[in-house]
Protein backbone atom coordinates (compact mmCIF):
# COMPACT_ATOMS: atom_id res chain seq x y z
CA UNK A 1 0.00 0.00 0.00
CA UNK A 2 1.12 3.57 -0.64
CA UNK A 3 1.98 6.01 2.12
CA UNK A 4 -1.11 8.06 1.21
CA UNK A 5 -3.38 5.04 1.67
CA UNK A 6 -1.85 4.14 5.03
CA UNK A 7 -2.09 7.79 6.10
CA UNK A 8 -5.82 7.73 5.34
CA UNK A 9 -6.23 4.51 7.33
CA UNK A 10 -4.59 6.25 10.28
CA UNK A 11 -6.88 9.28 9.85
CA UNK A 12 -9.95 7.03 9.77
CA UNK A 13 -8.82 5.38 13.03
CA UNK A 14 -8.15 8.77 14.64
CA UNK A 15 -11.68 10.02 14.00
CA UNK A 16 -13.64 6.76 14.35
CA UNK A 17 -12.42 5.10 17.53
CA UNK A 18 -12.73 7.97 20.06
CA UNK A 19 -16.05 9.12 18.64
CA UNK A 20 -17.61 5.64 18.93
CA UNK A 21 -16.26 5.22 22.47
CA UNK A 22 -17.58 8.64 23.50
CA UNK A 23 -20.96 8.35 21.78
CA UNK A 24 -21.76 4.70 22.53
CA UNK A 25 -20.03 4.56 25.91
CA UNK A 26 -22.17 7.29 27.48
CA UNK A 27 -19.19 8.97 29.18
CA UNK A 28 -19.90 12.53 28.07
CA UNK A 29 -20.89 13.40 31.66
CA UNK A 30 -17.33 13.03 32.98
CA UNK A 31 -15.30 13.70 29.86
CA UNK A 32 -15.75 15.82 26.72
CA UNK A 33 -14.83 14.26 23.39
CA UNK A 34 -11.38 15.87 23.41
CA UNK A 35 -10.45 13.96 26.60
CA UNK A 36 -11.54 10.68 25.00
CA UNK A 37 -9.41 11.57 21.97
CA UNK A 38 -6.41 12.11 24.24
CA UNK A 39 -6.96 8.73 25.92
CA UNK A 40 -7.35 7.08 22.52
CA UNK A 41 -4.06 8.63 21.43
CA UNK A 42 -2.36 7.02 24.44
CA UNK A 43 -3.94 3.63 23.68
CA UNK A 44 -2.83 3.82 20.05
CA UNK A 45 0.73 4.63 21.10
CA UNK A 46 3.71 2.29 21.38
CA UNK A 47 3.03 1.44 25.03
CA UNK A 48 -0.35 -0.19 24.37
CA UNK A 49 -1.13 -0.89 20.70
CA UNK A 50 2.56 -1.10 19.84
CA UNK A 51 3.12 -3.69 22.54
CA UNK A 52 -0.03 -5.74 21.87
CA UNK A 53 0.17 -5.69 18.06
CA UNK A 54 3.69 -4.59 17.09
CA UNK A 55 3.44 -5.58 13.43
CA UNK A 56 0.15 -3.74 12.90
CA UNK A 57 1.49 -0.73 14.78
CA UNK A 58 4.60 -0.58 12.60
CA UNK A 59 2.48 -0.94 9.46
CA UNK A 60 0.03 1.88 10.24
CA UNK A 61 2.38 4.24 12.05
CA UNK A 62 5.42 3.95 9.83
CA UNK A 63 7.96 6.78 9.76
CA UNK A 64 6.54 8.51 6.63
CA UNK A 65 2.98 8.37 8.03
CA UNK A 66 4.06 9.70 11.43
CA UNK A 67 5.96 12.51 9.73
CA UNK A 68 2.83 13.49 7.79
CA UNK A 69 0.68 13.32 10.94
CA UNK A 70 3.19 15.46 12.83
CA UNK A 71 2.95 18.21 10.19
CA UNK A 72 -0.84 18.35 10.60
CA UNK A 73 -0.44 18.25 14.40
CA UNK A 74 2.02 21.17 14.44
CA UNK A 75 -0.33 23.44 12.55
CA UNK A 76 -3.33 22.28 14.59
CA UNK A 77 -1.76 23.11 17.93
CA UNK A 78 -0.40 26.43 16.66
CA UNK A 79 -3.92 27.43 15.62
CA UNK A 80 -5.33 26.30 18.95
CA UNK A 81 -2.76 28.16 21.07
CA UNK A 82 -3.17 31.26 18.86
CA UNK A 83 -6.94 31.27 19.44
CA UNK A 84 -6.40 30.78 23.19
CA UNK A 85 -4.13 33.83 23.21
CA UNK A 86 -6.66 35.96 21.33
CA UNK A 87 -9.45 35.02 23.73
CA UNK A 88 -7.57 35.97 26.90
CA UNK A 89 -9.50 38.87 28.44
CA UNK A 90 -7.14 40.65 30.81
CA UNK A 91 -9.27 43.80 30.99
CA UNK A 92 -11.73 42.19 33.40
CA UNK A 93 -8.88 40.79 35.45
CA UNK A 94 -7.44 44.31 35.75
CA UNK A 95 -10.76 45.69 36.99
CA UNK A 96 -10.76 43.04 39.75
CA UNK A 97 -6.96 42.96 40.03
CA UNK A 98 -6.63 42.54 43.80
CA UNK A 99 -9.02 39.61 44.13
CA UNK A 100 -7.89 38.07 40.82
CA UNK A 101 -4.20 38.53 41.64
CA UNK A 102 -4.48 36.90 45.08
CA UNK A 103 -6.55 33.96 43.83
CA UNK A 104 -4.59 33.35 40.62
CA UNK A 105 -1.28 33.67 42.45
CA UNK A 106 -2.20 31.13 45.12
CA UNK A 107 -3.94 28.83 42.63
CA UNK A 108 -0.73 28.76 40.59
CA UNK A 109 1.98 29.05 43.24
CA UNK A 110 0.88 26.34 45.69
CA UNK A 111 0.44 23.48 43.17
CA UNK A 112 3.64 24.57 41.43
CA UNK A 113 5.52 24.28 44.74
CA UNK A 114 4.04 20.84 45.49
CA UNK A 115 4.70 19.77 41.91
CA UNK A 116 8.34 20.83 42.30
CA UNK A 117 8.55 18.68 45.44
CA UNK A 118 7.10 15.78 43.44
CA UNK A 119 9.73 16.39 40.73
CA UNK A 120 12.51 16.16 43.32
CA UNK A 121 10.97 12.91 44.59
CA UNK A 122 10.91 11.55 41.02
CA UNK A 123 14.61 12.32 40.62
CA UNK A 124 15.16 10.26 43.75
CA UNK A 125 13.52 7.29 42.02
CA UNK A 126 16.04 7.25 39.17
CA UNK A 127 17.63 9.22 36.36
CA UNK A 128 15.17 8.18 33.66
CA UNK A 129 12.83 11.13 34.32
CA UNK A 130 15.03 14.06 33.29
CA UNK A 131 15.62 14.91 29.63
CA UNK A 132 19.05 14.68 28.02
CA UNK A 133 19.49 18.47 27.67
CA UNK A 134 17.86 19.57 30.94
CA UNK A 135 19.42 21.25 33.90
CA UNK A 136 17.99 20.10 37.21
CA UNK A 137 16.23 23.42 37.89
CA UNK A 138 14.57 23.31 34.46
CA UNK A 139 13.18 19.86 35.12
CA UNK A 140 11.91 20.77 38.60
CA UNK A 141 10.31 24.05 37.48
CA UNK A 142 8.86 22.45 34.33
CA UNK A 143 7.22 19.59 36.20
CA UNK A 144 6.09 21.95 38.96
CA UNK A 145 4.41 24.26 36.45
CA UNK A 146 2.80 21.27 34.72
CA UNK A 147 1.05 20.53 38.02
CA UNK A 148 -0.19 24.13 38.21
CA UNK A 149 -1.58 24.51 34.68
CA UNK A 150 -5.28 25.17 34.07
CA UNK A 151 -6.65 24.21 30.65
CA UNK A 152 -8.73 27.27 29.78
CA UNK A 153 -10.47 25.76 26.69
CA UNK A 154 -11.53 22.62 28.59
CA UNK A 155 -12.56 24.81 31.52
CA UNK A 156 -14.92 26.71 29.22
CA UNK A 157 -16.47 23.42 28.04
CA UNK A 158 -17.03 22.35 31.65
CA UNK A 159 -18.51 25.71 32.65
CA UNK A 160 -20.94 25.41 29.75
CA UNK A 161 -21.84 21.86 30.76
CA UNK A 162 -22.49 22.97 34.35
CA UNK A 163 -24.49 26.00 33.09
CA UNK A 164 -22.40 28.57 34.98
CA UNK A 165 -20.29 30.02 32.14
CA UNK A 166 -22.27 33.29 32.04
CA UNK A 167 -22.86 33.38 35.80
CA UNK A 168 -20.72 35.57 38.10
CA UNK A 169 -18.83 32.57 39.52
CA UNK A 170 -18.06 31.33 36.02
CA UNK A 171 -16.69 34.70 34.95
CA UNK A 172 -14.55 34.87 38.09
CA UNK A 173 -13.07 31.45 37.35
CA UNK A 174 -12.24 32.54 33.80
CA UNK A 175 -10.43 35.62 35.16
CA UNK A 176 -8.28 33.50 37.45
CA UNK A 177 -7.49 31.02 34.67
CA UNK A 178 -6.61 33.81 32.24
CA UNK A 179 -4.01 35.30 34.60
CA UNK A 180 -2.53 31.86 35.19
CA UNK A 181 -2.31 31.32 31.43
CA UNK A 182 -0.09 34.38 31.09
CA UNK A 183 2.14 33.18 33.94
CA UNK A 184 2.40 29.69 32.47
CA UNK A 185 3.77 30.89 29.15
CA UNK A 186 6.06 33.36 30.88
CA UNK A 187 7.58 30.60 33.01
CA UNK A 188 7.93 28.41 29.92
CA UNK A 189 9.87 31.18 28.16
CA UNK A 190 12.24 31.38 31.16
CA UNK A 191 12.72 27.60 31.17
CA UNK A 192 13.53 27.63 27.45
CA UNK A 193 15.97 30.55 27.70
CA UNK A 194 19.13 29.35 26.00
CA UNK A 195 22.17 31.45 26.94
CA UNK A 196 24.09 30.12 23.95
CA UNK A 197 21.36 31.60 21.72
CA UNK A 198 20.36 34.55 23.89
CA UNK A 199 21.32 36.97 21.12
CA UNK A 200 18.81 35.36 18.76
CA UNK A 201 16.15 35.34 21.45
CA UNK A 202 16.72 39.00 22.29
CA UNK A 203 16.59 39.83 18.58
CA UNK A 204 13.32 37.95 18.18
CA UNK A 205 11.67 39.57 21.22
CA UNK A 206 12.74 43.08 20.25
CA UNK A 207 11.66 42.50 16.65
CA UNK A 208 8.39 41.05 17.87
CA UNK A 209 7.70 44.13 20.03
CA UNK A 210 8.29 46.48 17.10
CA UNK A 211 6.31 44.33 14.67
CA UNK A 212 3.42 44.15 17.14
CA UNK A 213 2.98 47.93 17.07
CA UNK A 214 2.86 47.95 13.27
CA UNK A 215 0.67 44.84 13.14
CA UNK A 216 -1.93 46.26 15.51
CA UNK A 217 -2.17 49.45 13.44
CA UNK A 218 -2.63 47.38 10.30
CA UNK A 219 -5.33 45.20 11.85
CA UNK A 220 -7.33 48.23 12.96
CA UNK A 221 -7.10 49.74 9.47
CA UNK A 222 -8.25 46.75 7.42
CA UNK A 223 -11.80 45.31 7.24
CA UNK A 224 -12.69 42.31 9.37
CA UNK A 225 -12.86 39.94 6.40
CA UNK A 226 -9.11 40.54 5.82
CA UNK A 227 -8.12 40.29 9.49
CA UNK A 228 -8.48 36.51 9.58
CA UNK A 229 -6.08 35.97 6.70
CA UNK A 230 -3.56 38.56 7.93
CA UNK A 231 -3.81 37.04 11.40
CA UNK A 232 -2.84 33.61 10.06
CA UNK A 233 0.18 35.09 8.27
CA UNK A 234 1.14 36.79 11.55
CA UNK A 235 0.78 33.43 13.35
CA UNK A 236 3.13 31.62 10.94
CA UNK A 237 5.73 34.40 11.08
CA UNK A 238 5.73 34.65 14.89
CA UNK A 239 5.89 30.87 15.31
CA UNK A 240 8.84 30.71 12.92
CA UNK A 241 10.65 33.53 14.70
CA UNK A 242 10.23 31.93 18.13
CA UNK A 243 11.41 28.54 16.90
CA UNK A 244 14.36 30.07 15.04
CA UNK A 245 15.46 31.92 18.17
CA UNK A 246 15.52 28.75 20.28
CA UNK A 247 12.24 29.23 22.11
CA UNK A 248 9.48 27.12 20.56
CA UNK A 249 6.92 27.60 17.83
CA UNK A 250 4.11 27.23 20.39
CA UNK A 251 5.51 30.14 22.41
CA UNK A 252 5.46 32.18 19.21
CA UNK A 253 1.89 31.08 18.47
CA UNK A 254 0.72 32.20 21.92
CA UNK A 255 2.52 35.54 21.60
CA UNK A 256 0.94 36.03 18.16
CA UNK A 257 -2.51 35.61 19.68
CA UNK A 258 -2.12 37.43 22.98
CA UNK A 259 -1.25 40.75 21.30
CA UNK A 260 -4.46 40.57 19.25
CA UNK A 261 -7.83 41.86 20.48
CA UNK A 262 -10.81 39.52 20.50
CA UNK A 263 -13.13 42.40 19.57
CA UNK A 264 -11.41 42.66 16.18
CA UNK A 265 -13.45 39.60 15.22
CA UNK A 266 -17.05 38.48 15.35
CA UNK A 267 -17.39 36.36 18.51
CA UNK A 268 -19.60 33.79 16.77
CA UNK A 269 -16.98 33.31 14.07
CA UNK A 270 -14.26 32.96 16.71
CA UNK A 271 -16.33 30.34 18.56
CA UNK A 272 -16.92 28.52 15.27
CA UNK A 273 -13.21 28.58 14.43
CA UNK A 274 -12.28 27.13 17.83
CA UNK A 275 -14.94 24.44 17.40
CA UNK A 276 -13.76 23.55 13.90
CA UNK A 277 -10.09 23.39 14.92
CA UNK A 278 -11.05 20.98 17.73
CA UNK A 279 -13.19 18.97 15.33
CA UNK A 280 -11.04 18.86 12.20
CA UNK A 281 -7.35 18.89 13.13
CA UNK A 282 -6.77 18.68 16.90
CA UNK A 283 -7.55 14.91 17.01
CA UNK A 284 -4.39 14.45 14.92
CA UNK A 285 -2.41 16.31 17.59
CA UNK A 286 -3.87 14.04 20.28
CA UNK A 287 -2.78 10.95 18.37
CA UNK A 288 0.63 12.48 17.72
CA UNK A 289 0.91 13.07 21.46
CA UNK A 290 -0.06 9.48 22.22
CA UNK A 291 2.62 8.19 19.86
CA UNK A 292 5.23 9.89 22.04
CA UNK A 293 4.30 8.03 25.23
CA UNK A 294 6.77 5.56 26.67
CA UNK A 295 6.18 3.34 29.65
CA UNK A 296 9.54 1.85 30.61
CA UNK A 297 10.08 -0.54 33.52
CA UNK A 298 6.90 -2.36 32.49
CA UNK A 299 4.97 0.84 33.17
CA UNK A 300 4.93 0.43 36.94
CA UNK A 301 7.08 3.39 37.85
CA UNK A 302 5.28 5.60 35.33
CA UNK A 303 1.99 4.98 37.12
CA UNK A 304 3.63 5.66 40.48
CA UNK A 305 4.96 8.97 39.16
CA UNK A 306 1.58 9.82 37.61
CA UNK A 307 -0.17 9.18 40.94
CA UNK A 308 2.38 11.34 42.78
CA UNK A 309 1.90 14.17 40.29
CA UNK A 310 -1.89 13.84 40.46
CA UNK A 311 -1.88 14.18 44.25
CA UNK A 312 0.46 17.18 44.10
CA UNK A 313 -1.60 18.83 41.38
CA UNK A 314 -5.05 18.43 42.89
CA UNK A 315 -4.11 18.99 46.53
CA UNK A 316 -1.99 22.00 45.63
CA UNK A 317 -4.74 23.63 43.58
CA UNK A 318 -7.40 23.00 46.25
CA UNK A 319 -5.13 24.20 49.06
CA UNK A 320 -4.18 27.38 47.19
CA UNK A 321 -7.77 28.25 46.34
CA UNK A 322 -8.98 27.52 49.87
CA UNK A 323 -6.33 29.88 51.27
CA UNK A 324 -7.54 32.54 48.81
CA UNK A 325 -11.12 31.89 49.91
CA UNK A 326 -10.19 32.45 53.54
CA UNK A 327 -8.32 35.66 52.77
CA UNK A 328 -11.11 37.03 50.56
CA UNK A 329 -13.96 35.70 52.75
CA UNK A 330 -15.79 33.72 50.10
CA UNK A 331 -19.09 32.04 50.74
CA UNK A 332 -18.99 28.43 52.07
CA UNK A 333 -18.54 25.92 49.27
CA UNK A 334 -17.16 28.37 46.69
CA UNK A 335 -13.52 27.41 47.19
CA UNK A 336 -14.21 23.73 46.55
CA UNK A 337 -16.03 24.44 43.28
CA UNK A 338 -13.44 26.95 42.04
CA UNK A 339 -10.50 24.77 43.10
CA UNK A 340 -11.77 21.66 41.32
CA UNK A 341 -12.56 23.57 38.14
CA UNK A 342 -9.17 25.32 38.08
CA UNK A 343 -7.31 22.01 38.38
CA UNK A 344 -8.61 20.90 34.95
CA UNK A 345 -5.42 19.97 33.11
CA UNK A 346 -5.96 18.45 29.66
CA UNK A 347 -4.94 20.26 26.46
CA UNK A 348 -2.86 23.18 27.75
CA UNK A 349 -0.79 20.97 30.07
CA UNK A 350 -0.34 18.46 27.27
CA UNK A 351 0.83 21.27 24.98
CA UNK A 352 3.15 22.52 27.74
CA UNK A 353 4.56 19.01 28.26
CA UNK A 354 5.06 18.56 24.51
CA UNK A 355 7.28 21.64 24.48
CA UNK A 356 9.32 20.31 27.42
CA UNK A 357 9.72 16.98 25.62
CA UNK A 358 10.70 18.63 22.34
CA UNK A 359 13.44 20.56 24.15
CA UNK A 360 14.55 17.38 25.98
CA UNK A 361 13.86 18.86 29.40
CA UNK A 362 11.74 15.86 30.35
CA UNK A 363 12.01 12.26 29.20
CA UNK A 364 9.34 10.20 27.45
CA UNK A 365 8.61 8.49 30.78
CA UNK A 366 7.95 11.82 32.51
CA UNK A 367 5.87 12.94 29.54
CA UNK A 368 3.74 9.78 29.86
CA UNK A 369 3.28 10.32 33.61
CA UNK A 370 2.24 13.95 33.03
CA UNK A 371 -0.19 12.85 30.34
CA UNK A 372 -1.82 10.32 32.67
CA UNK A 373 -2.00 12.97 35.40
CA UNK A 374 -3.68 15.42 33.02
CA UNK A 375 -6.30 12.90 31.93
CA UNK A 376 -7.01 11.78 35.50
CA UNK A 377 -7.40 15.28 36.91
CA UNK A 378 -9.64 16.37 34.04
CA UNK A 379 -11.97 13.38 34.30
CA UNK A 380 -12.40 13.97 38.04
CA UNK A 381 -13.56 17.56 37.58
CA UNK A 382 -17.26 17.31 36.69
CA UNK A 383 -18.08 14.40 39.07
CA UNK A 384 -16.50 16.36 41.93
CA UNK A 385 -17.99 19.76 41.04
CA UNK A 386 -21.58 18.83 40.07
CA UNK A 387 -22.76 17.69 43.57
CA UNK A 388 -21.04 20.66 45.24
CA UNK A 389 -22.69 23.05 42.81
CA UNK A 390 -26.09 21.42 43.32
CA UNK A 391 -25.73 21.82 47.09
CA UNK A 392 -24.93 25.54 46.83
CA UNK A 393 -27.84 26.07 44.44
CA UNK A 394 -30.15 24.30 46.88
CA UNK A 395 -28.98 26.47 49.78
CA UNK A 396 -29.41 29.63 47.73
CA UNK A 397 -32.90 28.55 46.68
CA UNK A 398 -33.88 27.83 50.29
CA UNK A 399 -32.43 31.14 51.48
CA UNK A 400 -34.50 33.02 48.96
Amino acid sequence: MTTTEIFLIAMAIIFTVPYLVWRLGGIDYAAPLVVVQIITGILLGPGVLGRAFPEYYQFVFSAPVVQSLNGVAWWAVMLFVWIAGIELDLKKAWVHRVESGITAGLALGVPMALGAVAAVAMLGLGSQWMGAKAQTWQFIVGVGMSCAVTALPILILFLEKLEILRQPIGQRILRYASLDDIAIWGVLAVILMDWSRVGKQALFLSGFALATVLFRRLMRAIPERDRWYVGLIWLAVCAFGADWSGLHYMVGAFLAGVVMDADWFDQRQMDALRHHVLLVVMPVFFLSTGLRTQWGLEGGMVFVAAALLLVASISGKLLGVHIAGRLLRWQPGEAGIIGWLLQTKALIMIIFANVLLDKQIISNETFTALLLMAVGSTMLTVPMVAPRLAKIRELVFRAS
